[in-house]
């Protein structure tokens, strides 16, 4: 996680400074081209001072043709327009067009040209349409490579996503398929040992937990692979998980359930939902040291139902909220931090909801809250 952060924040620090050398020698080449059209408005002007003082010059003229690319006004003292060039002219309204340029272009010091018997005339320039196309290509070119980067990391990111989604695939089916030969055989030796001794209950008991063996095998299987949905009701589920749990818990766990929800029906995989409350259990019992209290709370809004468990644990530091639910994250000295972040998944990608850190606070205990879009067979897409 920490080098893909470094990897990002050296793409953009690259940009940067290739956008800063732009901008740099753009803006050099900016002032230096406005430098030189200014010299040319200059001789333009004085070739333009010559010929309206009569002295007639087909240099002077040339000077003047020349002249195709920065827009130049004349004006009388007045500020009367007295010729134009260079201006892209619109079919209508030119009286009103050369009025607004003139007001524009008085915020610059004119060129003081002097004709005979002391009259006056003043020459306003504005820069070509090449040199205000060159101010703003830095910009425009920050603009690329800003897009550009961007690419890059979302095309690197969502290469790392898919490998990650392969290794995860594999890792679970590969999984599942080493349970089944196992649980095959725990099948077999249990029907033998019920046929040996019909009256025992702990058969029943064996039984029962490789009827477990057997489900998460099958929630394995589905990692990777769309899962079906079913009507199923989230409050029987959860009943369910926390019976489970409290068989297979200390007496010291203390369980607690509310539900202000009249209706909890919605679309689920009920085999991965399971599988994500008992994450969730786990991960609280092992929070309180097998010590503690573990609540439940069930309600609904128009569009969700939501489920709420709260423990009694050590809490969770702000900035972990979130990296508790990555791959890898864990503070156990066992296990592989795959739990929370498999939960993530099954909600966010399967079920199209939300598993977050609701709150925490250190030595009182940690808040996960689930929502699961309310759904049903006719209005599921």
């Amino acid at each position: 996680m920490f080098n893909k952060i470094t990897n990002n924040l050296w793409l953009i620090l690259l940009a940067i400074v290739i956008t800063t050398l732009s901008l740099i020698f753009t803006n050099t080449l900016v002032r230096e081209l406005a430098k030189e059209e200014q010299k040319k408005i200059e001789v333009w002007a004085e070739a333009t001072e010559q010929i309206a003082n009569g002295e007639f010059s087909e240099f002077a003229f040339e000077i003047i043709k020349k002249n195709t690319n920065i827009p130049v006004l004349v004006v009388d003292t007045n500020y009367n327009l007295i010729s134009s060039r260079n201006f892209k002219e619109p079919p209508t309204n030119v009286d009103e067009f050369y009025k607004k340029q003139i007001e524009k272009l008085k915020q610059n010091s004119p060129i003081i040209i002097t004709l005979d018997e002391d009259e006056k005339q003043y020459i306003f320039y504005d820069n070509s349409f090449l040199l205000k196309k060159l101010a703003i290509y830095p910009y425009v070119q920050f603009i690329m490579i800003a897009i550009f980067l961007l690419l890059v990391i979302w095309v690197l990111t969502t290469n790392k996503r898919s490998e990650q989604n392969k290794v995860w695939v594999g890792l679970s089916k590969e999984t599942a398929h080493q349970l089944g030969t196992p649980i095959s055989s725990l099948l077999a030796w249990n029907e033998i040992l019920k046929q040996s001794y019909p009256e025992d209950n702990t058969i029943e008991e064996i039984d029962k937990d490789i009827n477990r063996l057997t489900i998460i095998a099958e929630r394995f299987s589905k990692i990777g692979s769309e899962p079906e949905l079913k009507s199923e009701n989230i409050e029987t589920i959860t009943k369910e998980v926390m019976e489970y749990m409290s068989h297979r818990t200390s007496s010291k766990i203390k369980y607690s359930y509310t539900s202000n929800t009249l209706d909890s029906n919605t679309l689920l995989n009920k085999s991965l939902y399971t599988w994500v409350l008992e994450n969730i259990c786990k991960n609280a019992i092992d929070a309180m040291n097998g010590s503690g209290n573990l609540d439940f709370r069930i309600f609904d809004t128009d569009s969700h139902i939501i489920t709420e468990i709260k423990d009694s644990g050590k809490g969770i530091e702000r900035q972990n909220y979130k990296k508790i639910f990555e791959p890898g994250y864990t503070t156990k000295s066992r296990g592989w931090g795959l739990g929370l972040s498999l939960a993530k998944r099954i909600i966010v990608e399967y079920h199209k909801g939300k598993i977050f850190v609701k709150n925490s606070e250190i030595n009182v205990g940690t808040t996960i809250r689930i929502e699961i879009p309310r759904k049903t067979l006719k209005n599921n897409k």
